[in-house]
This record gives C-alpha cells, structure tokens and sequence, in this order.
C-alpha cells in the first residue's frame, strides 16, 4: 500500500456533529474501532473509524464530551452499517453507547456463506479482493495513547477504507445466492449475543472443572464468583487480575480457614489484597442451608450415548445441509449438542434450538426426523 489515505481527524463535538451532518446523507458507511482490552473488565474505546464512501472519518473519543451524534448513526435505521468481524465492536458500542447499529452487515458472516471460510480475516478479504497486502506491524498499538503515528492513522483508517468497496463486491456475489436473509438473521442474532450479560449469581457454571465439585462446594464457588464478577465490573479489572479463576475452585474445594494456606496456591499479592475477603466469603456461605445448594454441574459428554448420538448428527448434517453452504456455516458442534441437550436433557421443554429456527429450520427438520428415527 504506497498511496495514503486522507481521512477527517474529528477530536471536538462541533466537528463531530458536522461529520454527522455530512454522513447521514448515505445508504452505506463502513465502520470499525479500535480499543485496549488487557486488564480491564470493559473494553476502552482508542478510536472510531468511518467511511462513507467519500470521505474518511478518525474519530478521537478521548476529547469528546458530547456522544449523541454517534448515538443517532448507530441507530440512523436509513444507513447500512458495514463491519468485519463485529463481535467487540459492538460489545464498545453496547458498553459506551447502549446503542447497536441499525441495521447491520457483518463482510465476516457475508463471506461465511459465499464459501470463504467461517472466520476469515480482514487482511485476507482484502488480498482476495482488492490484491493488496495491509501492513499489519501497528496492529498492536496501544489505541489510547496520543499522539499517533502517521503509520498508526494510516492503518486504522484502511480498516474502513478498503471494507466499503469489499462490502460492495461481497453484497453482488451474495445477490446471486439465497442467503441474503440469513445473513440478516444472523447478523441481527450475532447483536443480540452480544448485550447478553450473565447473571452473577449464575457465572460459576463457566468455571472450568466446576462438575466436580460437589453442591456444598458449588455454593461456595457461587457466592465467591458472583462477587469477584461484581469486583471486577466495580474496578473495571479482567476477572483473573482480581482473582485467578482456578484459585476461587480451589478455594471452594479445599474451604481454607488461615491466609497461609491461601499462600500455597496464590500469589502474595492477591492475598495481601483479597485474603481475609474470600476467607470471609468461604465462612459465610458455609452457613447457606443445604436444600439452597446449587445442583450439581453435568457435562453433555456424561449424558448416555452422547458420543454415539453426536456421531449420528455430525453424519446427517453433512447430508442434510444446503449443498451451496459449507457445513461450519449450517452447523457447528455447538448447535448440534444444542440439539442433543434439547432432546436428551431438556426433554424438548426449552427454547428451540437453533437448528430448528430461522434459516436452518427447512434444514434442521429434517435432521430432527432422522435422529428421531434413529433413536427408535
């Protein structure tokens, strides 16, 4: 890439209300962020990008006290709003603004369902579509700290630059194809994943090995995990950067009354910090009643003839599936155990799986018919 790319740099409210005024006036407009997610709970915002076929925007968060017309784009329902890979684009947006763009096309999903992979990158869209290779060395710039380099600018605002005329090549190719309204349907499903937020009180299920703990165990682990997701939100840490997460399981195995023993498996710091609270933690939720213990946490692979059945509908999806649309796109493991758990342990008396609605329902029918079948 030898030509620059002139862009708007936008760093006061006035200049964003003006660049408002100007891209509203289009159908489509490429969008992106950039942000630092180290030790932080929520992501930090380094950056917007924009393009709206005209002209580059670089918007600077870090100087602006007046959100609102980023807030009404977001929601401008008479403009496109093009991203690639979207998934902690719209966790900034959900985060910042709790507003998702509307509506929205994800190139990522688009090129999922032209054959191109369920997870390509930008840069390769870019060589397949446009022959050039993006410079990828600032691709770990730290997106909060100013100034930036020419070399950083330039590489953020190609993230926008090249994914509109990439939307419009991909959207000609998608015409000629059945799958428009799928890519709607799960571009719309991608960002209602997104604002969903565990319940703290439930997070412990995520803790891995947390099956074999035993329910007195698993209260424990329940209170202890609520309140470091709680710590975490308040202090705005990644969850390991209050507590590692195998050192809350071993906590709530071992249920250790003294610091000391605490000093054998965590670090000085987190102890000298959090000791006295989880100890705390540990002896009063010893005090929880037994009929208010959580069930015990099952695996899926634990269910009878879990393998066997999973091998089945691996089997049958292969066959099943729209002959144009590589399997990972009609189904992943994860929706065929969605499948299995919802027959099997659900006993049906639960939301629909995803191979029984939307887009994949013609298909996922028939799946059903044959496992049901096979079943006898």
């Amino acid at each position: 890439m030898d030509n620059k790319i002139n862009f708007v740099w936008v760093d006061s409210d006035e200049s964003l209300h003006n660049a408002y005024q100007s891209i509203q006036k289009h159908k489509v407009i490429a969008l992106d962020t950039e942000f630092v997610r180290i030790r932080s709970y929520y992501p930090k915002l380094g950056l917007l990008q924009l393009f709206d076929g005209e002209q580059v925007y670089l918007i600077d968060p870090s100087h602006l006290s007046h959100f609102q017309p980023i807030i009404d784009l977001l929601k401008n329902t008479n403009i496109i709003k093009v991203l690639h890979a979207s998934g902690e684009d719209l966790d900034i947006f959900y985060h910042y603004f709790k507003q998702m763009p509307q509506p929205m096309l994800d190139t990522q999903i688009m090129s999922a369902f032209l054959g191109l992979g369920s997870s390509i990158g930008f840069s390769k869209l870019v060589e397949n579509y446009c022959h050039i290779q993006l410079d990828k060395s600032v691709s770990r710039t730290d997106w909060l700290a100013r100034p930036l380099s020419e070399k950083q600018l330039q590489y953020a605002a190609a993230d926008v630059w090249f994914l509109l005329p990439i939307y419009q090549k991909i959207m000609e190719q998608l015409k000629e194809t059945e799958w428009q309204e799928a890519v709607n349907e799960e571009c719309d499903k991608l960002k209602i994943k997104r604002q969903k937020e565990i319940l703290p009180e439930k997070a412990y299920k995520r803790i891995g090995n947390a099956w074999q703990l035993e329910p007195q165990q698993l209260a424990i682990l329940q209170v202890l995990e609520k309140w470091r997701v709680e710590e975490a939100k308040k202090r705005d840490l990644a969850l390991n950067f209050i507590v590692k997460e195998a050192s809350l399981w071993k906590i709530a195995k071992d249920q250790p009354k003294h610091t000391a023993q605490l000093l054998e498996f965590m670090h000085p710091n987190e102890v000298r910090i959090y000791g006295k609270k989880l100890l705390l933690i540990v002896e009063q939720a010893k005090q929880i009643p037994e009929e208010d213990y959580p069930a015990r946490v099952s695996r899926l692979m634990d269910v009878p003839n879990y393998k066997k059945d999973m091998q089945f509908l691996k089997k049958s999806a292969a066959t099943i599936k729209p002959e144009s649309l590589p399997i990972e796109v009609f189904c992943s493991k994860r929706q065929l155990e969605q499948l299995f758990k919802w027959h099997n342990v659900y006993k049906t008396n639960h939301t629909m799986p995803e191979l029984l609605s939307g887009w994949r329902k013609r298909f996922g029918d028939e799946l059903y018919k044959r496992y049901l079948a096979y079943l006898g």
